[in-house]
């Protein structure tokens, strides 16, 4: 299943419908003003939260949790850095490992977990501007999480080339 996400969308404040291949609305991405820290949440149609995702504060490295029911789910790290492509590394609390790596900065990446893909996000199949797609490999994969990865990842990733 392909989603259709628009790039300029992660303002702090911004809301924005995420839409699933058929045009459908499939989660709303909540920007929480006034915080702290970076916090974005993700809902269903109904508007209820499936996933928090928040800056973390002073950590050693950049680093993003992603909280479900208020109780962590996964952070996500950079893991190297190398000339052409980023890598991140996505652990669950119950300490599954996600890979991500790719040209972030270019929304050219995949998100795998043990060498099998999951979620593969890329602007090459949008023609519409500032978009881009996450397509969802794996049927039985949790959606919303790949999305919240990808989200992470690419604020991450910007924060980095600002830095």
């Amino acid at each position: 299943m392909k989603y259709l996400v628009r790039d300029k969308i992660f303002a702090i404040g911004d809301d924005y419908w995420i839409e699933d291949e058929h045009g459908r609305h499939a989660f709303l991405v909540d920007g929480k003003a006034l915080r702290l820290r970076d916090t974005l949440e993700l809902k269903d149609p109904t508007g209820h939260v499936l996933v928090t995702l928040r800056q973390k504060m002073f950590s050693l490295r950049d680093a993003m949790t992603i909280e479900q029911d208020d109780r962590p789910l996964a952070t996500v790290r950079r893991k190297r850095l190398s000339l052409l492509r980023n890598h991140y590394r996505v652990t669950l609390v119950e300490g599954t490992e996600l890979d991500v790596s790719g040209r972030i900065l270019d929304r050219e990446f995949t998100v795998e977990y043990d060498g099998e893909l999951l979620a593969h996000i890329s602007r090459q199949w949008i023609h519409v501007r500032d978009t881009y797609a996450v397509n969802v490999v794996r049927e039985d994969a949790d959606a919303a999480l790949l999305i919240a990865v990808a989200v992470c990842v690419i604020r991450m990733g910007e924060r980095e080339r600002e830095d």
